[in-house]
C-alpha cells in the first residue's frame, strides 16, 4: 500500500474520520490497528518482525528503568541492541556476507560455495528498527521518560505516517504525543494536505519520470557515451532526492492532519555550501541519529586527531552500509567521509594563508553550491549503479571523452518535459530558499489566492502529467 494508491488514501481517511470522533482512550489503539493493516498489505508475516523489535525494546526500556545499578541498565540496552540488530542484520546482510565469501573462496581455487538464503527483507526494518532502538538509548542515557503504556509504544514504532521510509522519529518528541487529545484542526488540515500534494507532485510527476530515463541508461551504462550518464547521473540526483524528500513531505502532511508533528527530514539539501551542511539538510533524522546514537558515543571530536578520523570514517561506512548490502553503498560513504575530510583540510589550509575572510564572498558562496552538487552527483553513481563494477566503469567515463550525440531516451517530448519540471523545482527550491514561498510549515510571502491556484496546478499536474512506480526508493532499505 503505497502513499500514491487509492488503498492509501481510503485508508487514512477512514482513519482520520474515526480519529477525531471516538473517545480519546481507544484512539491509539485505532491508530496501531491502521498502521498494522497498513503495513500488512505487503506480507502479513513483515508485521512479526515488527512487533518483536516493538516488545524487545518495550521491555528493555521498563527494564532499564527499573535497575539500580548501572551493570544492569547495560545488560538489559545490550540486550535490546543485539536482539533488535540480529533479525535486520541477518535478513538484510547474510545474503551479501555470503556471497562475498563465495567469491573469496573461488579466488583461492576453492569450487565450494555456501547456498544463499531464500529470505525476502521486510520493507522499513531499517527505520522502524533504529526507531525503536533510539527509545531505548534515550531511556538508559536518561533523554526520556519510560512508556508503560504498551500500546502506546507499538503505536510510536509502528506509525503509519512515517512507518516504512522516516523520518526516524525520537521517542522524545513523538511518544508523548500519542497522550495527548486531539482536535480536528482546520488549519492542520490545510497545511497537511498542502505539504501532502507537494510531497505527491515531487513524486509521481517528478521523480517517475525521470526513474524511466535513469533506469534505461544504468540498466546498461556500456552502451551509452558521456554526455549520456552525465545527463542520467543529473536526473537521478534530483530522483532521489524528489522520490524520498517526496515520501517525506507525504507522510509530514498526513501526520499534521491528525495533529501529530513529525521532525523535518530535507531543507533544500542541493543548495548546500559544504558537505557538512549537505549532512545536515539530507535525510536530517538518519544523520542526526548517527551523530546522537554513533559518532558522540565514539568520542566525537572531543579526541586526538587521529581518533576523529576513525569516527568520521566509521559513521560514514555504517551509513553506507545501512542504506544496502552492496559494496556500492559502503564505497558511496566512504567517499563522502572523503569529501568531508578534504574539505575540512580545505578550511584549514584558507585559515593558514589568511584567506578565511574570502569564503563570506558571494561568489565563493555560489562556487561552493556548484561544487557540492557537482560532487554529490558523482558519488551518486556509486549509489544508483547495480554492483561496483558498474560504479567505476561509469565514474571513470567522466574523466575520458565527452564526445558524442545525448541521448534523449525513448520519447524526446518526455525527456524535455522531465528538464523543465527539474527548472520548475529550481525556481520553487529558489523561493523557498530565499524564504519568499513557504517550506513546510513556514509563512509565505505569496498572497493566498496565488498559493491556491498554484495547489490547483500541482493537482492537475498530478492527474495528468503523473507516473504512478510501484515503491519508494528508500523502501528497499
Amino acid at each position: 500500500m503505497l502513499f500514491n494508491s487509492w488503498e492509501f488514501i481510503g485508508l487514512f481517511l477512514v482513519t482520520c474520520v474515526l480519529y477525531f470522533n471516538i473517545p480519546h482512550k481507544y484512539r491509539a489503539l485505532l491508530l496501531l490497528v491502521s498502521s498494522y493493516l497498513f503495513y500488512i498489505s505487503w506480507r502479513w508475516d513483515f508485521a512479526l518482525v515488527m512487533l518483536g523489535v516493538t516488545l524487545i525494546n518495550y521491555y528493555s526500556g521498563l527494564k532499564i528503568y527499573d535497575s539500580n545499578t548501572f551493570r544492569k541498565k547495560q545488560y538489559y540496552l545490550w540486550f535490546a541492541l543485539i536482539t533488535s540488530l540480529l533479525p535486520f542484520l541477518y535478513l538484510k546482510y547474510a545474503n551479501f556476507f555470503i556471497a562475498n565469501v563465495n567469491e573469496v573462496s573461488r579466488a583461492f581455487g576453492d569450487k565450494n560455495s555456501f547456498s544463499e538464503l531464500d529470505v525476502i527483507l521486510p520493507v522499513g526494518i531499517s527505520f522502524f528498527t533504529f526507531q525503536a532502538l533510539s527509545y531505548s538509548l534515550d531511556v538508559f542515557y536518561d533523554k526520556t521518560k519510560v512508556e508503560k503504556n504498551v500500546i502506546n509504544f507499538s503505536v510510536f514504532v509502528a506509525f503509519f505516517p512515517q512507518l516504512v521510509a522516516g523520518p526516524i522519529e525520537r521517542s522524545s518528541s513523538l511518544l508523548g504525543q500519542f497522550r495527548e487529545k486531539h482536535s480536528f484542526n482546520r488549519l492542520n488540515f490545510i497545511d497537511g494536505s498542502k505539504l501532502f500534494i507537494w510531497g505527491l507532485f515531487k513524486k509521481v510527476v517528478i521523480a517517475d519520470r525521470l526513474a524511466v530515463y535513469v533506469d534505461r541508461i544504468y540498466e546498461n551504462p556500456d552502451l551509452y557515451n558521456t554526455p549520456t550518464i552525465a545527463v542520467a547521473t543529473l536526473f537521478f540526483a534530483v530522483q532521489i532526492y524528489c522520490d524520498f524528500s517526496g515520501y517525506s513531505d507525504m507522510a509530514i502532511g498526513t501526520a499534521k492532519i491528525l495533529g501529530f508533528d513529525l521532525m523535518q527530514n530535507f531543507n533544500l539539501p542541493y543548495w548546500s555550501k559544504s558537505i557538512a551542511d549537505f549532512w545536515r539538510r539530507w535525510h536530517i533524522s538518519l544523520s542526526t541519529w548517527f551523530s546522537d546514537y554513533l559518532y558522540k558515543p565514539l568520542g566525537g571530536s572531543r579526541v586526538n586527531y587521529n581518533r576523529w578520523l576513525f569516527n568520521i570514517f566509521v559513521v560514514f561506512l555504517v551509513s553506507g552500509f545501512w542504506h544496502g548490502a552492496n559494496w556500492t553503498f559502503i564505497a558511496w560513504g566512504l567517499l563522502h567521509a572523503l569529501y568531508y575530510l578534504f574539505e575540512s583540510w580545505g578550511d584549514i589550509l584558507l585559515k593558514h594563508i589568511g584567506l578565511s575572510s574570502f569564503k563570506k564572498h558571494r561568489l565563493y558562496g555560489i562556487f561552493k553550491i556548484i561544487l557540492i552538487f557537482v560532487l554529490v552527483c558523482y558519488a551518486w553513481v556509486f549509489f544508483r549503479a547495480a554492483n561496483i563494477t558498474d560504479a567505476f566503469a561509469i565514474s571513470t567515463k567522466f574523466f575520458a571523452s565527452w564526445e558524442g550525440s545525448l541521448y534523449l531516451g525513448a520519447s524526446t517530448v518526455s525527456f524535455f518535459l522531465s528538464v523543465l519540471l527539474i527548472m520548475l523545482l529550481v525556481v520553487v527550491q529558489f523561493l523557498q530558499y530565499k524564504c519568499i514561498t513557504s517550506l513546510y510549515f513556514s509563512k509565505s510571502k505569496i498572497h493566498p489566492i496565488g498559493q491556491l491556484l498554484w495547489y490547483v496546478l500541482l493537482l492537475l499536474a498530478i492527474s495528468m502529467l503523473g507516473i504512478s512506480s510501484n515503491s519508494f526508493i528508500y523502501f528497499q532499505f
